[in-house]
């Protein structure tokens, strides 16, 4: 019995929607990382990128469980004195919404290269519209 391994990974390659609003963002995180590397095919191999394109909408309606609203921040240094930012859930889902999904789903990827191809795919939007009709994704 031989090993199976993909010839072609960019080859045809999936296009999954996901609507995010009133989900958990921790539960809604670990599909879309599943469907990032294609650990949700039977074609899934570790040290190769069979993953899917994700489209994220609704990202501003995402949820918290528990008292995530009022106890989660965010962090981010710019490199200078003084440059050390912690904002508020609030603050980010107003500004940009978008990072809460993605610093999810990145958090939950290995911490390499192939991580880094993977989050290219993922293509996270605040509202309800999203310029990939033409791509016909599909429910996850």
């Amino acid at each position: 019995m031989k090993t199976f391994f993909p010839k072609d990974p960019g080859q045809n390659r999936r296009w999954l929607l996901v609507d995010a609003a009133d989900k958990p963002v921790g539960r809604l995180a670990v599909a879309i990382a599943n469907a990032l590397r294609g650990k949700d095919r039977p074609t899934y191999t570790p040290s190769v990128d069979t993953g899917a394109f994700v489209v994220v909408v609704n990202a501003s309606k995402a949820k918290f469980s528990g008292r995530k609203n009022v106890q989660k921040t965010y962090e981010r240094f710019s490199g200078w004195r003084g440059g050390h930012k912690i904002l508020p859930v609030a603050v980010v889902r107003e500004k940009n919404p978008e990072r809460m999904i993605e610093e999810a789903v990145k958090g939950m990827l290995p911490g390499n290269k192939l991580a880094r191809q993977m989050m290219r795919r993922l293509l996270v939007y605040p509202g309800a519209t999203h310029p990939h009709a033409a791509q016909k994704p599909v429910a996850l």
